[in-house]
């Protein structure tokens, strides 16, 4: 009887250690989580009043190519973009700013005009690589590099969508996002 009551007692205590590390998991987790809400909700107080395009076009936004579709991944959006952020023209050198998304995507509506969806993040790769010795990271997140020869006429440069006033069910950051549409108005990938 001394092994089966050994054995039982070596398998609580490894059943109490794994219910310990996943709790631990969950609390760093959850820390983690709240930690990039906090961040994301900054930005969602920041960008609010350019739900109201006349707001975003006064503070330097303007309309940038075309509402952007895929044909099986969703939409990118109309990108309203600020070209002295882009350009960082203030200070010459290139900064990220989470609070001032270099664009802001727009869905077109169905009577007309534009309904905010989220904000993407734009900084050319050769300013950038001349000062840092890695892409650039938000929210825990690596931009993607955009190469040049891109559909927009660009030079290469880095981004990274956030999707803060429009749930993205394939995640947050990722570029297309099929909740959203351009209602058949859109440059096709």
């Amino acid at each position: 009887m001394p092994a089966p009551i050994a054995a039982r007692s070596a398998g609580r205590r490894v059943l109490i250690v794994v219910v310990a590390l996943v709790a631990l998991a969950a609390i760093g987790g959850t820390s983690l989580v709240a930690a990039g809400q906090d961040q994301l909700a900054r930005v969602r107080a920041a960008t609010d009043k350019f739900h109201t395009l006349s707001v975003a076009e006064n503070a330097g936004y303007g309309s940038f190519y075309l509402c952007t579709d895929h044909v099986t991944d969703g939409t990118m959006g109309q990108h309203y973009v600020n070209l002295g952020l882009v350009l960082d023209s203030a200070s010459g050198v290139p900064t990220i700013d989470p609070l001032q998304p270099e664009a802001l995507v727009y869905e077109p509506k169905k009577n007309g005009g534009y309904k905010l969806v989220g904000v993407e993040y734009v900084v050319f790769q050769a300013a950038w690589d001349a000062e840092n010795d890695a892409p650039p990271a938000l929210f825990g997140k690596t931009f993607t590099l955009i190469p040049a020869g891109n559909r927009y006429s660009l030079p290469a440069f880095y981004e990274l969508h956030a999707w803060i006033w429009r749930p993205n069910p394939s995640g947050i950051f990722k570029d297309w996002n099929p909740s959203v549409t351009c209602r058949g108005q859109g440059d096709p990938a």
